[in-house]
């Protein structure tokens, strides 16, 4: 069973109609096939498919990238790589079954392949956790990420996440502190990293394995700091401004690519990528084949340094700097005594600090 967004109407019902018109048997028995009617109706169905998916708004946009239909991390290494050997657990507390991690190959070449992983029907998303990694999921691909990086083996990861999961059994484990690590890692591998973020990219939760050297989209998948629903809810107190919030929000793969935070959009098949699942297939399988061979001349220190720059110049193209080819510039001045007592920001806690400080001396003497 097909399932339909709801800006999809006239679409189930040109298919509705495609699929009686294709079936020989009817009420009365067996009929001949209009195949004249068919084409037409193919036709009109193609043109109202391209007709709605080159003119989704973002809210849309986000709907698409939910799609129950939309193919997940787990199809996509099933059938882009071969020999994949599943690894589990992180040394420390357990399992995240919400992250496939393991090592492949792709076209004869070995990678550490990691997937975010929502699941396909109600079973596997509780199973899943419905995509919402854990601080132990994160120490486990911190663990296979350094693993592949000591045997300069290149990383691919699939990004497809609501955001990370903010229960309490994570946060006591510590969630930032895993979540901060897994950033940190991934911007010291000095391997080619590739990040496809292919429904949801969702927060911190998707930042944490999208630091790459580059990222990737598909056409109507969406990366952004916050869902619609919850931006609206903060800003306007009303999550049904969720369209008002996706505009703002600027969360869809031409905006990103127009900012600079992704490198590169991967085409979908018209209708989304779960209608077609073989061309998305062979647009993923063309896009990771062209950017490994990019690598293939590049010394690790090189990767290192064209990662770290790339994402020192992001957000850094409307003025903020001068002079974008001298990232030398970008750092912390150095905060010495002179300066702090110059300073009231720090000179009146300092005086205050002091000042308990006598008195509990002269209450204790």
């Amino acid at each position: 069973m097909k399932n339909y967004l709801n800006f999809e109407t006239d679409i189930k019902d040109l298919e509705s109609e495609l699929e009686k018109l294709k079936d020989p048997f009817n009420q009365s028995g067996l009929s001949e096939v209009d195949t004249q009617k068919i084409s037409q109706t193919q036709d009109e169905l193609d043109k109202k498919l391209s007709s709605i998916y080159s003119n989704l708004d973002p809210w849309q946009t986000t709907q698409v990238a939910r799609h129950e239909d939309r193919p997940k991390s787990k199809f996509f290494i099933e059938n882009l790589f071969d020999d994949f050997i599943p690894l589990s657990g992180d040394r420390n507390y357990g399992e995240d079954k919400s992250v496939l991690a393991g090592f492949a190959k792709f076209d004869g070449q070995s990678v550490l392949v990691i997937g975010q992983e929502k699941g396909d029907d109600l079973e596997s998303r509780i199973k899943r956790n419905f995509g919402m990694m854990r601080p132990e999921g994160y120490r486990k691909t911190i663990r296979l990420m350094e693993l592949a990086d000591k045997f300069n083996i290149p990383i691919i990861s699939f990004i497809d996440t609501p955001g990370a999961y903010p229960g309490v059994g994570a946060e006591e484990r510590g969630q930032a502190e895993a979540i901060a690590k897994s950033i940190e890692c991934c911007m010291k591998l000095k391997v080619p990293t590739l990040a496809i973020i292919i429904g949801e990219g969702g927060s911190g939760g998707a930042i944490a394995l999208a630091s790459s050297s580059k990222v990737l989209m598909l056409e109507n998948a969406i990366y952004s700091v916050i869902s619609p629903e919850g931006c609206a809810t903060i800003l306007w107190r009303d999550p049904k401004k969720m369209l008002d919030a996706a505009k703002a929000m600027k969360l869809s793969a031409k905006d990103l690519l127009e900012l600079n935070i992704i490198d590169e959009i991967i085409s979908e098949p018209t209708g989304g990528a779960h209608r077609d699942k073989n061309l998305i297939l062979q647009n993923i399988k063309d896009s990771l084949r062209k950017n490994i061979e990019n690598f293939k001349t590049m010394s690790s220190e090189e990767i290192f340094n064209e990662r770290k720059n790339k994402f020192l110049r992001i957000g850094r193209n409307k003025g903020f700097m001068n002079n974008l080819d001298d990232l030398s510039s970008l750092k912390i001045p150095e905060r010495n005594l002179s300066y702090m007592f110059r300073s009231k920001k720090f000179l009146i806690p300092i005086i205050g600090l002091v000042l308990i400080s006598v008195i509990l001396l002269i209450s204790y003497l």
